[in-house]
C-alpha cells in the first residue's frame, strides 16, 4: 500500500512541478510531512529523508521534463547556465544546513517558504522597455514571436545561490522561487521561465543529491517507489503546459499552494 501511495504521490508532484516549474518538491516534501504525521507507515519520513528523497525525485522529474521541453525550443540555456553559477554553491550549503532543522520547525519553516511563494504569484510583472536593457541581454525565439529580455550578472547571481540555498536545505527544487523572479523581475516570458527553471532544477538536484547522500539522509527502499512517477509525471506536466493557458496554471498553483502552506504552519504552531 505505501508504495502504490508513494507511486502516486511521485506522480502527482512530478505533473504539477514540471507544469509550472518548481521541480515538484513543494508538492512532494509538504505531502509526505503530512502523511507522517498520521501514518504510520511512513514513520521514516524526517525532515532528513524526505528532503533526500525529494532531491532524487526531482532529478528524473527535471530531466524527463526538460528533454520534453528542449524539444520545443524553450529552454533558455545561457541564462540557465548563468543561474547555476550561483545555484550549485546554495545547493551544497543548503543540504549540509539541513541537519541542523527540527521535524516541527521545518514543518513551519517550510509552511512559510510555501506562503511566501503564494504571495509571489499576485505581483504584477513589470513590462521591460527594450531602451532600458541592461547587463546580459537574451533574444528568444518562440512559437513564431520574438522576446528580448535582460538581467545583471550579480543579481542573477546572488539571487540563484540562495534559491540554491532553499533548494538543499528543503529540497524544492528551487524553482518556487527561481519561476517567479526571472518572470517578475527579468521579464522572461513565462513559457521560457518554466522550462529553463526546469533545466536549472535537473543540475541543482544532481549536486544536492551527491550531498545528501553522504550525509546518509536517503532511504533508498522507499525512494525507487516514486521514480516510476516521477518520471512519467515530468513529461505529463510539461505536454499540458503547451496546452493550457498561463492564467489558468498559475490559479491551480495559487490554490495548492495556500492550502499546503496553512496545513504546515498550523502543523508547527501545534506541535
Amino acid at each position: 500500500m505505501v508504495f502504490a501511495v508513494s507511486l502516486l504521490i511521485g506522480l502527482l508532484a512530478a505533473a504539477l512541478g514540471s507544469l509550472v516549474g518548481l521541480g515538484g518538491g513543494i508538492i512532494l516534501v509538504p505531502l509526505l510531512l503530512i502523511l507522517s504525521s498520521f501514518w504510520d507507515e511512513f514513520s521514516w519520513a524526517t525532515p532528513q529523508t524526505i528532503v533526500g528523497v525529494s532531491v532524487i525525485v526531482m532529478i528524473f522529474t527535471a530531466l524527463s521534463s526538460t528533454l520534453t521541453y528542449m524539444k520545443s525550443g524553450r529552454v533558455d540555456y545561457k541564462s540557465g547556465l548563468i543561474f547555476l553559477a550561483g545555484g550549485v554553491p546554495g545547493a551544497i550549503l543548503g543540504s549540509f544546513l539541513n541537519r541542523f532543522v527540527s521535524g516541527d520547525g521545518f514543518s513551519l519553516y517550510f509552511g512559510i517558504l510555501v506562503l511566501i511563494v503564494f504571495f509571489m504569484f499576485f505581483v504584477k510583472r513589470k513590462e521591460q522597455e527594450k531602451t532600458n536593457l541592461k547587463g546580459i541581454i537574451v533574444t528568444k525565439e518562440l512559437d513564431g514571436n520574438t522576446y528580448t529580455y535582460s538581467f545583471r550578472f550579480l543579481a542573477a547571481f546572488l539571487l540563484s545561490l540562495f534559491v540554491g540555498l532553499l533548494s538543499g536545505m528543503f529540497g524544492i527544487g528551487g524553482g518556487s522561487f527561481m519561476v517567479p523572479a526571472m518572470i517578475l523581475l527579468f521579464g522572461f516570458p513565462a513559457h521560457v521561465a518554466v522550462a529553463t527553471s526546469m533545466f536549472m532544477v535537473f543540475f541543482l538536484s544532481v549536486v544536492s543529491t551527491i550531498t545528501h547522500i553522504s550525509l546518509g539522509h536517503v532511504e533508498w527502499v522507499y525512494v525507487f517507489a516514486f521514480i516510476p512517477g516521477a518520471i512519467l509525471g515530468g513529461i505529463l506536466g510539461a505536454k499540458i503546459n503547451q496546452l493550457l493557458k498561463g492564467n489558468t496554471v498559475v490559479w491551480i498553483l495559487r490554490i495548492m499552494l495556500i492550502l499546503v502552506a496553512i496545513r504546515l504552519i498550523w502543523d508547527g504552531l501545534s506541535s
